[in-house]
């Protein structure tokens, strides 16, 4: 097992600045699509919260908290995003979005079941689902950009 360290690492907005913007392009293009197919912003931050949970991303964790805060987005609401599946507080259009979310983000674990699938396009027809597929797949790559190059929150300001 290996332990974490608080080596240096790598800035690649520096380091690969094209490559980055290419990747803030991607992120913009998902945002937008998934706008054009009527998906509520709230919703995506709390996918993009809930993957960036799974993978253990504390950068984006913190970015999708703070920007889900900053929508409206309840305090009771965010503390029960680890629970979803039983939770009240998510209707069943939002559990669609999660259970896809996850099985995309465990992608490993056998795949996007039939079913998960199935769900999302119930509830947002194919164009929602594509932009859902599109939503997470980037954040999963920005998790693993801010996990392997270890980013952390900026620091809490006094107050």
């Amino acid at each position: 097992m290996s332990t974490i360290t608080s080596e240096p690492r790598v800035n690649l907005k520096s380091v690969t600045p094209d490559v980055s913007a290419a990747m803030r392009a991607l992120h913009v293009a998902a945002a937008d699509n998934a706008a054009r197919a009527g998906l509520p912003a709230p919703l995506l931050e709390l996918l993009r919260l809930r993957v960036s949970q799974i993978n253990g991303c504390e950068f984006c964790m913190d970015l999708h908290a703070r920007d889900a805060r900053s929508g409206g987005e309840s305090a009771q609401r965010l503390d029960a995003l680890f629970a979803w599946p039983a939770s009240a507080l998510f209707d069943q259009r939002e559990k669609a979005a999660f259970a896809l979310a996850e099985a995309i983000t465990f992608v490993h674990d056998g795949r996007v079941p039939d079913e998960v699938y199935r769900a999302a396009v119930a509830e947002f027809g194919e164009d929602g689902t594509a932009a859902l597929i599109w939503v997470c797949t980037v954040i999963n790559a920005y998790n693993r950009i801010a996990v392997s190059t270890r980013m952390v929150p900026p620091s809490p300001k006094a107050g």
